[in-house]
């Protein structure tokens, strides 16, 4: 398993991670806390030892118990890393203990009347290498006057228990934290075993079986979302296959008799010699279901280039009267070659992309003159409201019955099968109407009744941030 990609070995570093660190973390605190409790020790035994001289040389003869008796005060120290000397100011010291040869440092002592605390005692970093804790007093003597005493420590094995404990205690955190992230990992990986069998589930679906869903009875909440949005998935790319499937149905179906149509003509006509007429009527009629070929490629590219993204971007606030004046202007010429007269009528504005708005009316109204009836009149008009503007293209002509209107959006359908498939209609102009609406997120609908037909387009308002 490669450590760089996989899951389960980055949490397990990061809980070892998080394990040394708070375990370091606690032991660097327990350290400070042991560290100044062999101090404040240290700098007790010190003070006590300078109460305890005050006590011993203010009861004697502090002379002859100096000279006489050496050895007490050097087991008064009680090892090789303690100093003590007494003596006169200006004086050489009457007794020297230093049995490590110690630099002692210059002290000023201590006033006989003043109460020793700890704070009295002075540090210094290092004394051949090592912490060194002084003090110096003045004691009172009843033969000799006022003396100066000066004790000190090397602090040689409090030094030692400090670093072992240091050493203990990244020792102690390294071992805890490597336990852990065993721990961890094997808890990961363990937790994450739903993950694995959904991904096995998930690895086993293809076209095939597009409509099997990822089961989420026993998975764990976390994993919720993710398996109802891949379900969700699932759902979409199955509508999708089918409408692929469906659509090349339908496209082999269309270009199937303008195929046809071409070959059986230009058979035909090659069997026999033909006039130079009758060559120019077959050629004329191939370049008619030719133009119908490209018109129909044109507006599957249309479907399959458009861009949701990029249509939403370039929306504008487009003056509605303007539009159905604009469209009304450019249908006058193919409405009155029918007998069909144009009014346009709109008000407010249409958040909306130009040219997809103008393709959408323009394949509308094509619709409309194709089918609506001679010397009658075909309206555009636009209404506002509140929550957006709504487009109508309203016609007089055959009225369509109710079971083929929800279809007529579909991509090739047609209310009537026999139909002559002219040149001019190829069954997409309605699926390209609902596809810009459906990028705009708008509807569309279609009504009829009576001899009227009336197509409705609602382009939502601007919303804040778009």
């Amino acid at each position: 398993m490669n450590g760089r990609h996989s899951l389960t070995l980055r949490l397990a570093l990061l809980f070892a991670l998080l394990a040394f660190a708070s375990l370091a973390t606690l032991g660097v605190a327990l350290y400070r806390d042991l560290e100044r409790e062999l101090i404040r020790r240290d700098d007790a035994a010190l003070v006590n030892r300078i109460d305890q001289l005050r006590t011993l040389l203010n009861d004697g003869n502090t002379l002859d118990l100096i000279k006489s008796k050496p050895a007490l005060f050097q087991n008064m120290m009680g090892n090789r890393e303690a100093l003590l000397t007494i003596g006169s100011a200006g004086q050489p010291p009457l007794l020297v203990v230093n049995p490590g040869n110690l630099a002692m440092p210059s002290l000023a002592p201590v006033a006989m009347d003043h109460n020793l605390t700890l704070a009295d005692v002075q540090h210094y970093p290092s004394i051949d290498g090592v912490p060194f804790s002084a003090l110096a007093a003045t004691i009172n003597s009843d033969d000799m006057g006022s003396l100066q005493v000066v004790t000190g420590k090397l602090m040689t094995e409090r030094t030692a228990v400090l670093a072992n404990y240091r050493m203990s205690v990244f020792v102690m955190a390294g071992m805890a934290a490597l336990i852990l992230a065993l721990c961890g990992y094997l808890l990961v990986y363990r937790g994450l075993r739903p993950m694995r069998h959904l991904a096995r589930h998930a690895h086993g679906i293809g076209v095939g079986n597009l409509n099997e869903r990822l089961a989420s009875d026993g998975a764990p909440r976390e994993l919720l979302p993710m398996i109802e949005a891949f379900n969700a998935m699932l759902d979409r790319l199955g509508k999708g296959f089918v409408q692929l499937g469906q659509v090349s149905t339908d496209m082999a179906h269309e270009l199937r008799t303008p195929i046809n149509n071409l070959l059986g003509e230009t058979q035909v006509a090659l069997q026999q010699n033909r006039s130079i007429e009758d060559y120019q009527q077959l050629l004329a009629s191939n370049v008619e279901e030719l133009e119908r070929l490209a018109r129909m490629l044109d507006n599957m590219l249309f479907l399959a280039r458009t861009d949701p993204a990029s249509a939403l971007s370039q929306r504008q606030e487009l003056d509605a009267s303007d539009e159905m004046e604009r469209i009304a202007d450019y249908f006058e010429g193919p409405a009155a070659d029918v007998g069909i007269s144009i009014s346009a009528q709109g008000s407010g504005l249409i958040w909306a992309e130009p040219m997809l708005l103008r393709r959408a009316l323009a394949n509308l109204c094509a619709n409309a003159i194709k089918y609506g009836a001679a010397h009658s009149e075909l309206s555009v008009s636009a209404l506002p409201s509140a929550d957006g503007t709504r487009l109508r293209v309203t016609n007089r002509g055959p009225t369509i019955a109710a079971e083929h209107l929800p279809r007529l959006f579909e991509r090739f359908y047609r209310v009537d099968e026999s139909r002559e498939r002219s040149t001019h209609s190829n069954g997409l102009g309605l699926s390209i109407v609902a596809t810009i609406m459906q990028l705009h997120n708008g509807g569309y609908s279609v009504s009829s009744a009576d001899g009227v037909t009336c197509f409705e387009l609602f382009f939502p308002a601007r919303q804040q941030g778009d």
